[in-house]
This record gives C-alpha cells, sequence and structure tokens, in this order.
C-alpha cells in the first residue's frame, strides 16, 4: 500500500509540475503574468487533493476543546461504599488471565449507515466498557470517539473518555480519504492518548478477580 501511495504522490507531482510549467508558457505567449499563472496552477493542484485540509484542524481542534477529556464520575472508593462487599464478589470475564493482553467477550454493532460502529466489551457480570465511534460529518473525516465504564445494575456512568481523531472514516476505513490523504491523519486530541491510558488504568479496578 505504502508503494501505490508514493507512485499516486509522484505521478500527481508529476502532473502537478507540467501543468504550472503549462500554465507559465501560456502567460508569457500571450502577455499575461506568467508568476500569477503559474502561482494560480499550483493553488488549483496543491487544493484538488488538500481542499479539506485546514477546515479538518480547524473543526479538529473545535470539538478536543469543546468535548474531548477524561472524567470520573464515582472513584473505586466511592462505589464501594455504596456497594459494600460487592467488588470482592465479581469475577473477571478476561479470556486471557496468564497473558500480557487482556481479552474480553464483546459485542458489535453498526448503525446510522455504518458511520457509527459500537463495541461492548463484557468486564465482568456488573460492569461493561461500551466504546462508540462515529463520523461527525459527511464532508471531514473525523471519527468521535467515546468510551465508558457502566454500571450495568443501576445504569450508571462511572468514569467517560472521548477522544476525536481525524485521517478517516468510520464507514470507509480503506479509500480516500483514508491512507491516501495521510496528510490529515491525527489519530487524537492533544494529550487524547495519555488520557485514554488514564481511563484504561481506572476502569481496570473494576474487573473483578481472575479465575
Amino acid at each position: 500500500m505504502g508503494l501505490v501511495i508514493f507512485m499516486v504522490m509522484g505521478a500527481y507531482l508529476l502532473i502537478s509540475f507540467g501543468v504550472v510549467a503549462w500554465a507559465i508558457s501560456y502567460a508569457k505567449k500571450s502577455g499575461k503574468g506568467a508568476i500569477r499563472w503559474g502561482m494560480s496552477a499550483a493553488l488549483v493542484m496543491f487544493l484538488i487533493p488538500c481542499w479539506d485540509w485546514i477546515p479538518t484542524v480547524v473543526v479538529h481542534k473545535y470539538y478536543c476543546e469543546k468535548e474531548a477529556g477524561f472524567w470520573v464520575y464515582k472513584t473505586l472508593e466511592e462505589w464501594k461504599a455504596e456497594n459494600p462487599g460487592e467488588i470482592e464478589g465479581l469475577v473477571s470475564y478476561n479470556r486471557n488471565p496468564s497473558g500480557f493482553n487482556v481479552s474480553w467477550p464483546f459485542q458489535y454493532e453498526l448503525t446510522n449507515d455504518g458511520h457509527t460502529k459500537k463495541i461492548i466489551s463484557h468486564i465482568n457480570e456488573r460492569f461493561d466498557v461500551p466504546s462508540t465511534q462515529q463520523d461527525i460529518s459527511d464532508l471531514f473525516p473525523i471519527i468521535r470517539e467515546e468510551n465508558l465504564l457502566w454500571d450495568k445494575n443501576k445504569n450508571q456512568v462511572i468514569a467517560r473518555y472521548v477522544d476525536f481523531g481525524t485521517g478517516n472514516s468510520v464507514k470507509n476505513t480503506v479509500g480516500p480519504p483514508g491512507p491516501l490523504k495521510f496528510w490529515l491523519n491525527n489519530s487524537s486530541c492533544m494529550g487524547g492518548k495519555e488520557k485514554q491510558i488514564d481511563f484504561g488504568i481506572f476502569y481496570i479496578q473494576f474487573k473483578g478477580t481472575e479465575k
């Protein structure tokens, strides 16, 4: 795939240089401003693949500042105080307790004509971690991701993590913009990865006893 991308880029650059050279030549022959025509042609060739770059960056920054973050609504100690003795009775559903990677049973849902994907990881009989990815726009390749620690018995959110990534879409994860528009790729908001780790460290406290 990388080779294909470089070949496409190389071909497009050659075509762009050709268009700019033609525009300059045409301008000189017609007595027009060669610099203006050359720069205009270069701008057009740049905007054909990159027209959505600046708007995507701006919209991504807006949503990161407005909605992204990690919130704890109830600490483990607070939950234990409200549910005495219950944390000790929870049994982890981890299917790989002796290995390095945690593996939970899960449900997968695809809705909104493929623009929304939801994976519900079952941690134990009491807690789920629903993870939702959603395209926030048909115009710009921005995905909103939300992870919750969910108390099923009380229908209550214990913690929440929200982040935004750019460069792809939930519905179309292979074709453009995807890998071809790699300059749009930004997997998270500033500090988003650290908050994701914080969320993981937090919810794992509620997993229960490994069997």
